[in-house]
């Protein structure tokens, strides 16, 4: 096998408390005058202060730009990286979800490189920015270990993603402290979005011994305590097992890629504002039910390593299991479908054509054990309607 490149925060912090380190972590990396990137939901609801007294205390001035959208756009990138040249700073700290740590890396690339963020969608490799240390406050994305970024170009509507080096945030504090107010819903989405990293990094054609094992233990976390975690919000054992296997998936993906899944989510995200972990988890059982016969051996592996099949399983069983066993959680969750969401059958069909191009132009597909064709995917997205 080829050796593997594996890129990894050069700090990374789990645990009750790790967001509580953030002064100790800024002097470790001789970092002095911090830009907060968030949202207005974690500066209305006192996250964002609560982040800031220990600074404050220390006498490390900090601005603050609290104005991150879902599925962050150019123009919340842009006004971001506005108050970030307004100032003197050195770094970033991103607290929040995909959203507002996603915000952070692409200013922090900008402020270094310039021009437009389309400039930096794959298959272009972005190199390093302004330092960002990631505080993520949902057990769902990994994008405090990734080196990857979406943002949605508001012009084209297209959601780009963005790869590289530059994008691997220098620090990751993960505390699953912060998660433990997250609502069900958003516990379900981010959570099947993790679920979706170590099962796509598992299969990837660029999977490798090292994201193997991650992958494996972040699915057998999450199948455990997911429905838990959903069900009893306080839960600190299956909000802390969510947490953990949301970096684990983070960091699978990082370095294994993922698949179709992903490849053909951006595209609902960006024409239909569908959460990111929302669209994955439509996906999922029909993107891995095509999938399956392609990699057997793989995909039964991760159906025993959920608890959907036993070792007496023959591999054939164990692809059936799996795709039932997926079926029955998105149900369980109460993962609506595109048309209980809301989307008109007449929009959808009318975009299947430009999603399945925007979906093969993110190369996504191209790791997929299946390879799909624009056909593939179209059909793919009618059963997805279908249900």
């Amino acid at each position: 096998m080829q050796a593997a490149t594996i890129q990894l925060p050069r700090i990374l912090r789990i645990g009750a408390g790790a967001s509580q380190t953030l002064v100790a972590t800024l002097r470790e990396l001789a970092l002095a005058r911090p830009l907060l990137v968030t949202d207005p939901f974690l500066v209305q609801s006192g996250f964002s202060e609560r982040l800031l007294a220990p600074l404050e205390a220390a006498g490390i001035p900090c601005g603050m730009f609290g104005d991150c959208v879902p599925d962050p756009t150019t123009d919340s990138v842009a006004a971001c990286l506005e108050v970030l040249r307004a100032g003197d700073y050195d770094c970033l700290v991103a607290l929040g979800g995909g959203s507002s740590l996603d915000t952070a890396k692409g200013v922090s690339v900008l402020a270094v490189h310039g021009g437009e963020m389309r400039d930096y969608k794959v298959p272009a490799s972005v190199a390093s920015g302004l330092p960002v240390i990631a505080i993520p406050t949902t057990a769902g994305t990994g994008a405090e270990v990734t080196r990857a970024a979406v943002i949605t170009d508001t012009a084209s509507h297209e959601k780009m993603l963005c790869m590289g080096l530059g994008l691997v945030p220098v620090a990751a504090l993960v505390d699953f402290e912060l998660t433990l107010s997250m609502p069900p819903r958003l516990t379900a989405d981010t959570g099947l979005d993790s679920l979706c990293h170590a099962l796509e990094a598992y299969v990837s054609r660029k999977a490798n011994p090292f994201t193997d094992s991650i992958a494996l233990a972040a699915m057998q976390g999450i199948s455990q305590h997911i429905r838990t975690a959903c069900a009893e919000p306080g839960n600190r054992d299956a909000r802390e097992a969510m947490m953990l296997a949301a970096t684990q998936g983070g960091i699978a993906f990082a370095n294994a890629s993922v698949t179709l899944i992903h490849g053909m989510s951006r595209p609902i995200g960006a024409l239909f504002h569908v959460p990111h972990g929302l669209s994955n988890a439509m996906l999922l059982t029909e993107v891995t039910a095509w999938s399956v016969g392609h990699a057997p051996e793989r995909y039964a592996r991760c159906a025993r390593t959920m608890g959907m099949a036993t070792t007496a399983d023959s591999d054939t069983q164990a692809l059936d299991k799996l795709v039932a066993g997926l079926r029955q959680l998105t149900t369980d969750l109460e993962v609506p479908g595109p048309r209980a969401w809301g989307i008109a059958g007449d929009d959808w069909f009318g975009a299947i054509g430009t999603m399945a191009e925007q979906a093969l132009a993110s190369g996504s597909p191209g790791n997929n054990p299946r390879l799909p064709d624009r056909a593939d995917i179209e059909e793919l997205y009618q059963r997805v309607w279908e249900g």
